[in-house]
């Protein structure tokens, strides 16, 4: 993850930050937490130092995400209450086998897993067929999703309704941006601004994308790890694409 030099590093600021993120004052902050709105200014300021406890608090009510929990627990000088381990530590050695069996489980259909910043980590064969036409050198790691999805010479000239896509597509990045603050995410914003109107999605969004003579309809959902207390784990996303119709069913089906 590239280290953001404009953000702030004391545990002051990063509180001041998050309340701010949060539009939160300080006494609705203060209320919460249970300490007068001096104590938390104080803290805010540099004028006093938050046990870790008063970390723990402020962060579940400010809701930082676990990346940035870490952070504040560094900047108070404490050992974070949270790891972050690589995923192919031997401690999360039971999550990379639930990736897998939720993988394989969902074949014929596509699925992948995605991390915070929507790299992919992993896929089955079906999403991996779905690529076949996509020029090797955008398939080489990192391989960032949105990017493959809304790049020229990736998937874009192959889905069917792709303003409504990227529309989507990028209003969730937003949505994510909007909660954890991530400057990955703020550079997909960035580079994929939607401008303009755009169709109106109906109940369920559907991603339409042309293999060959066929148009396939999927249904999208996602899938999280609940509570995690580690950072890796919790920015994992486990992204599953469903038949939309019948056609879709049987020829994914037949293949």
């Amino acid at each position: 993850m590239t280290l953001d030099v404009t953000a702030p590093t004391d545990v002051g600021s990063l509180v001041r930050h998050w309340r701010q993120r949060r539009r939160l004052s300080q006494q609705a902050l203060s209320d919460q937490c249970g300490v007068s709105t001096r104590h938390l200014s104080y803290i805010e300021t540099g004028k006093a130092r938050p046990s870790p406890t008063m970390v723990g608090q402020l962060s579940e009510a400010l809701a930082v995400p676990l990346r940035e929990r870490r952070r504040l627990f560094t900047a108070a000088g404490f050992v974070p209450d949270t790891s972050e381990l690589p995923l192919g530590a031997p401690a999360l050695a039971e999550v990379n086998e639930a990736l897998e069996l939720i993988l394989a489980g969902h074949e014929p259909y596509p699925a992948l897993v995605i991390d915070g910043g929507w790299d992919l980590v992993t896929a089955n064969d079906a999403a991996y067929r779905l690529l076949a036409d996509v020029p090797a050198d955008l398939l080489e790691p990192p391989v960032n999703v949105v990017r493959l999805s809304l790049d020229p010479r990736g998937l874009a000239p192959r889905i069917a309704n792709l303003d409504e896509w990227r529309a989507a597509i990028m209003a969730r990045v937003r949505h994510e941006h909007d909660t954890t603050d991530d400057p990955r995410l703020a550079a997909l914003l960035a580079e994929f601004p939607v401008r303009g109107p755009h169709p109106a999605p109906g109940i369920v969004l559907t991603l339409r994308l042309r293999a060959g003579a066929d148009v396939l309809s999927f249904l999208t959902t996602t899938t999280v790890f609940g509570t995690p207390g580690d950072v890796t784990v919790a920015e994992l996303a486990i992204e599953a694409l469903y038949p939309a119709d019948p056609a879709t069913r049987a020829l994914l089906s037949r293949d």
